[in-house]
């Protein structure tokens, strides 16, 4: 049977739900399409169970540097049977919880593989649904490169990472980036050798300079091997592993080769060129509200050119159920977007980097502040180290603000609060951070930049 709706979503990842929530909870008729999982790529292959590997590999991190804590403890290995168990435990639960609250909310679940058969209408197995808006939310893949064959077996992607029954005994990450990062330090943390090749000139290049080598610095004290500015050119595999082949002629060999190249759109055949959405390189074109060419027409989420973060995506449904509705929310500002990289230690970072503001500004209309975590209770108790870069306009509020160290993500919040209300360091210092917490290093840097440094050098 056809059901028409006010609001029809293509994807149930965390751009699509988060709009059908929202726009269920504003009385509009909700119906969302979904060929796999509720929840998508976030919940099931992505942010959740590889940060339940990385708290896991935090927790045998503990276990072996126990004696520095003045505590007896071994680390025997790493059950992965356990370490998936529990991973998946966290997923199922959030699953399960996810459904219900769809399901609760009258939003009509259509499960199979929707394509988008006119510009208000998506056909799903032969039926074809209709809404008065059409929300394109169909959210990612795992990249690969040209020549470069995933097998699942050899040769990964981080889906086929998260399934591993064993703690490879070594392993290529092919990408530097947040995925290749994050799962390095996880088989670092297990045991194993890693060996990270990135073409660009450093680790995590979206982030500021300061924060790449300090995570460099971090992840050569680990034993972590890295060869920045390097392009990868063949992979040989055999029953026993890679040989990996890199500018240069030089040959790396490994068990597995992990392929972190980034993420791509997934938008192939599900009709949205055929019916006229203006694409470029396989992502959506839209506005800053949103909307596409066509009339009626949105998209959230990995399909739209920018960061490709489920918090992003999550954001940009509320907005457009929001905006539906005749709410007039105000747009997304994507520098005022929260950016994490789940490593050992952690990068947090919101609003523009040192170069982007100089680019911005002028190199003489900023004005730069780092505080080490060395002078930070908590931080010399959690054994982390790092710091705290603060990036402001000369006389005028800051618009960045960049962490290195454990933890630091939890942190995260206040900092895209003073970004995103345009917050003077002025406004910042005087306001009392608890003690002993890493968060005092937040409230220490502003006070630096306010010119009241107490444990800061100025």
């Amino acid at each position: 049977m056809v059901a028409d709706f006010d609001v029809l979503v293509l994807g149930a990842g965390s751009g699509g739900y988060a709009c059908a929530l929202r726009a269920a909870q504003l009385g509009l008729r909700v119906g969302l399409v979904e060929k796999g999982q509720l929840g998508g790529t976030c919940l099931h292959v992505g942010c959740i169970p590889t940060k339940a590997l990385l708290h896991a590999a935090e927790v045998a991190d503990s276990a072996r540097e126990a004696e520095q804590f003045g505590v007896r403890a071994t680390l025997e290995g790493i059950d992965m049977a356990g370490v998936n168990a529990y991973k998946d435990g966290v997923v199922a639960r959030l699953f399960k919880g996810l459904t219900g609250l769809i399901r609760s909310r009258g939003i009509t679940v259509i499960e199979g593989e929707g394509r988008m058969t006119g510009p208000h209408e998506v056909t799903v197995d032969g039926t074809a649904y209709s809404g008065t808006h059409l929300v394109l939310a169909s959210g990612s893949y795992s990249r690969s490169l040209p020549g470069l064959e995933v097998d699942g077996v050899r040769v990964l992607t981080s889906e086929h990472a998260l399934r591993l029954d064993r703690v490879p005994a070594s392993v290529v990450v092919l990408g530097g980036g947040v995925i290749g990062c994050e799962f390095a330090s996880v088989w670092r943390s297990f045991g194993a050798d890693v060996t990270i090749v990135e073409a660009l000139p450093r680790l995590v290049a979206a982030e500021d300079e300061a924060c790449s080598k300090a995570l460099e610095r971090a992840f050569r004290k680990r034993g972590i091997a890295m060869r920045t500015g390097t392009r990868f050119e063949s992979v040989a595999t055999s029953e026993s592993g890679v040989a990996v082949t890199v500018d240069g002629g030089d040959v790396i060999e490994a068990e597995l080769l992990l392929v972190a190249v980034g993420r791509g759109p997934s938008t192939d055949g599900l009709g949205y060129a055929e019916q006229g959405v203006a694409m470029e390189r396989g992502f959506v074109r839209t506005d800053d509200r949103c909307r596409t060419n066509l009339e009626g027409v949105r998209a959230v989420g990995d399909i739209v050119p920018g960061l490709q973060l489920a918090h992003r995506g999550f954001a940009q449904g509320i907005f457009v159920a929001e905006d539906i509705a005749g709410l007039e929310p105000r747009p997304i500002d994507e520098a005022g977007i929260p950016r994490v990289t789940y490593s050992h230690p952690e990068i947090a970072s919101v609003g523009l980097d040192e170069a982007a503001a100089a680019a911005a500004y002028g190199a003489d209309g900023i004005e730069c502040v780092t505080y080490d975590l060395g002078g930070n209770g908590k931080s010399q108790i959690l054994k982390t180290q790092g710091f705290v870069k603060l990036v402001r306009r000369t006389d005028g509020p800051v618009v960045g603000i960049h962490l290195v160290g454990d933890r630091v993500g939890e942190l995260i919040g206040e900092a895209q609060l003073i970004y995103n209300w345009e917050g003077y360091a002025e406004d910042v210092a005087p306001l009392v951070h608890a003690h002993p917490t890493q968060n005092e290093a937040l409230g220490e840097a502003h006070l630096a930049l306010a010119g009241k440094a107490l444990h800061a050098h100025t």
